[in-house]
Formats: structure tokens, sequence, C-alpha cells
């Protein structure tokens, strides 16, 4: 993923706020058996997982890891869906389905946190190319945390009713993996769960702290390819082709009027250039320049709003530069997803849920920070009729934040080399709110 929502509204803090102590709360006792788990098992399964990351839709081994986990820890597992994704099934009974996903892809960034346990990894990605992989987005908490997740609530059967879905889902950086897991049937498989549950570790968030809103969570993401032909010459005479280079520099500099100019002001939107190749000689106006776009919107309307009039300035752009008709300037769409929102009756009672669980102050309150995107979308909302929550946990370490507001090393966020979180800190207060969840939703009244 990705950059990051800070996450939680006010109205959700106050929900439950006068409620009772439930028999199922977490004490001292309980976090500290966890805290236990994490020093005699899970430590060097994170280590495991943060130096072998592997690119999306190309996890194999981590996905046979966390299948070999996810056995150990008693649950029924089911490995290739949606291509090298893992489900894991906790059967306990009569109650509620729900489903508990964690992502597991790295991205094809090279780490410079200058950890003792940094990434060395490389990997050939999907096009045949040699990358440095990085777990520079915390998938390797998510996924560490699910086994711990799973392990506990194995511990704990006696406390709860129903089944728990564990998906360790794909390719959530090119927001691919949830939508391809949907399209091998994972519901018609293994039954469409009463509720969907999920987590982000936040590097700005600080440790100790979770934070969900009552509603959007996350912005739509679309990553665009956009093909500008040309027509190859020398470039000492420019006159006789057509220089792509030219033309595509053009079309990014127009595509910033989408914000500025044709889209409201009160409705956020990101338009960014994130990759422009062309050419290989100093000398010599090339055939073809290829631009890699993201787009970024919270509402559908203007999601659809943006695309089209991306296509519309590119494909005008090169008319006017006198393309030939039979070589235009093409606009490919090439994945994407929705806005991703949390339900937010559901997401008032796991508020409420979190604070008797882990303490008043260690829920937050929502503030979106920046237009981050998710494909969890595709397991919640109206199209499955799944209600969601998506929340997030604190990764870095109150004394990291007040140096770094004191001038000290700047906080780096997601997707950075230098993304760095506490791991212990962030596996246990994730595998803490994910057990208040489940209790609350499942557990014995």
């Amino acid at each position: 993923m990705r950059l990051f929502h800070l996450a939680a509204s006010a109205l959700a803090l106050a929900a439950a706020a006068t409620a009772a102590q439930p028999a199922f709360a977490q004490d001292e006792a309980t976090k500290k058996a966890i805290e236990a788990e994490y020093d005699g098992y899970l430590a060097p399964l994170f280590l495991h997982f943060h130096q072998n990351p592997e690119l999306s839709f190309l996890e194999n081994q981590t996905a046979a890891r966390m299948a070999v986990e996810l056995r150990a820890a008693g649950l029924e597992v089911t490995e290739g869906v949606g291509g090298t994704g893992v489900v894991g099934m906790i059967r306990n009974g009569k109650g509620p389905l729900i489903l508990l996903r964690a992502d597991m892809d790295g991205l094809p960034v090279e780490e410079k946190t200058g950890l003792a346990y940094a990434s060395k990894a490389t990997q050939t990605g999907q096009d045949g190319k040699a990358y440095p992989v990085m777990h520079a987005c915390g998938h390797d908490t998510h996924i560490t945390a699910m086994v711990a997740t799973a392990r506990r609530l194995m511990a704990i059967k006696d406390q709860w009713k129903g089944t728990v879905m564990f998906i360790v889902q794909p390719a959530e950086e090119r927001v691919g993996g949830a939508k391809a897991m949907m399209a091998d049937s994972l519901y018609g498989r293994f039954g469409k769960p009463d509720y969907a549950l999920a987590f982000h570790v936040a590097a700005d968030l600080e440790t100790g702290k979770v934070s969900a809103s009552e509603g959007i969570q996350y912005s739509s993401s679309d990553s665009i390819d956009i093909t500008v032909p040309g027509i190859g010459t020398h470039g000492a005479a420019p006159h006789l082709g057509k220089d792509p280079v030219y033309i595509a520099s053009q079309i990014v500099t127009a595509l910033q009027s989408i914000d500025s100019r044709e889209i409201s002001p009160l409705k956020p939107v990101v338009v960014t250039v994130g990759s422009f190749h062309a050419g290989s000689k100093h000398n010599i106006i090339s055939d073809e320049a290829k631009l890699q776009v993201t787009v970024r919107a919270n509402d559908e309307v203007t999601r659809a709003q943006v695309i089209a009039a991306i296509k519309r300035i590119a494909v005008n752009i090169g008319e006017a530069h006198g393309l030939p008709a039979n070589r235009p300037v093409t606009v490919e769409v090439i994945e994407g997803t929705p806005v991703t929102s949390n339900d937010p009756a559901l997401a008032r009672r796991l508020n409420g849920a979190m604070k008797r669980a882990l303490g008043d102050a260690a829920v937050v309150p929502y503030e979106q920070q920046n237009m981050g995107a998710e494909d969890f979308t595709y397991f919640v909302g109206e199209g499955p009729g799944v209600p969601g929550y998506y929340f997030a946990v604190g990764g870095t370490t109150p004394e990291r934040i007040a140096a770094a507001k004191a001038g000290g090393p700047a906080i780096a966020g997601h997707h950075s080399p230098l993304f760095q979180v506490a791991p212990k800190e962030s596996i246990v207060l994730g595998t803490r709110a994910m057990v208040a969840a489940v209790l609350d939703l499942a557990g014995k009244k």
C-alpha cells in the first residue's frame, strides 16, 4: 500500500463510552501473554518475513510459510486462492463468520534503513526485470500479527463461538489481490462473511494507538498507462519527425489542470505522473514515450470524471501536435480500486470495543492525512454486501516521534526506502485489537 490514512472519527470515540466493562476485556495479563508470544515465537517469524519480501503476485515463499504457520496453529488451510492467496479457517461452533485479512506483498524498493535486519532481497518481477525488494509498507507486521491472532483465538476458543476466516492476500500494492481472490469464488467456496476486518500499521501514528473512521478510510486508486507515439529522427532535425518527449511533457503539464480547473476545490483529487520513459541517446528523437500515472479521488463520480479528463487531454494534445490518425496517444487504465469505506454502525461498535479492551486513550480521532488507497474494498461494501472495518495501528514509538518534532530524523513515510516501524509494539497491539474485535462480535456474552 502505499500512503496511509490515520483513522477514527470523533463520533466513533463517543460510542459506548459509558458502556460497562465486558467480561472479555483484555487485561494486563492478556497483554503480557501476547508479548511473551512475540518474544518466544513471533520475533524470528517477523525477521524472516522482513528479510525475505516478495513482489505482488509472486509471494510464493511467503504464502507457503503462512500456510505452514496457520496449519501449525490448528487451522484448516487452502492454498492457491486467487494466485498465491491463502485461506485459513477456525470453525468453533454456531456463530458469525468473521473475515480477517492481512496483505503479504513487498515493494520494488531498496531498503536503506540501516537496520541490522534490513532486507537485501532481490527478485525478478513479472516483467522479467530484477528488482530490490523491501517491506516498505509494513505488510510483514500484518502477516505476523495474523499468525499471532490465529494462535491466540485457538487458545481461547472457550471464549467465543463462530467461524473465523483468515485471508492472506497477495498483491495489495497493485490493488489486484483482493479482486483476484474474489474472482476465484472466495465467498462461494468458504462462505460469505458477516463481517470483514483488517488493519494497517501506520508510521505516522504512535505505538499504543489505534484509529478508524466511521466512513471513508481510503481513497480510490487507478494506475494509468499513457503511450505517446512519435516519428523518430535526428535530434538536429526535429522538423522531420514528431517528438514524443515534447508531446508527453505537454501532457504531464496539462494533467495538473484537472485538479485546479476541472474539479471542485472541495473534492480532493491527486493526479501524479510517477514514471516518464523515452529515448536512448542525446541526439535521437525517439518514436515513443511512456507515462505511468496514479489517480486518487474520494468518491466514484469524481474518480470517473478525472479518468475521462486524462483520456481527453492526452489524446487531444497528441492530435494538436499533428500525430497521424493511425498513431494516436493511447490511455489505458491497467488496475484500480474504488474508495474504501468503513460500515458506520460496525465502526461505532468496534471503536467502542477497542476503547474497552485497550483503554480510552488508545483510540484516537480520525484525521485524513493523505490519499492512500486499499483493495480491501473488494471484500466489503455494496458489491458483496459485507460490513467492513479497517483500522490503523500505530507503528512509531512516541520517543521517535518526539525526536522528529524536535528536529531529529524525520519519520519516513510508507513506500520510502527509509520506512521502518517498531515491530513488537505494532504486532502486539494489532493482535490485541483483532482479538478484541472478534470477541466483541462472537464472544460469549
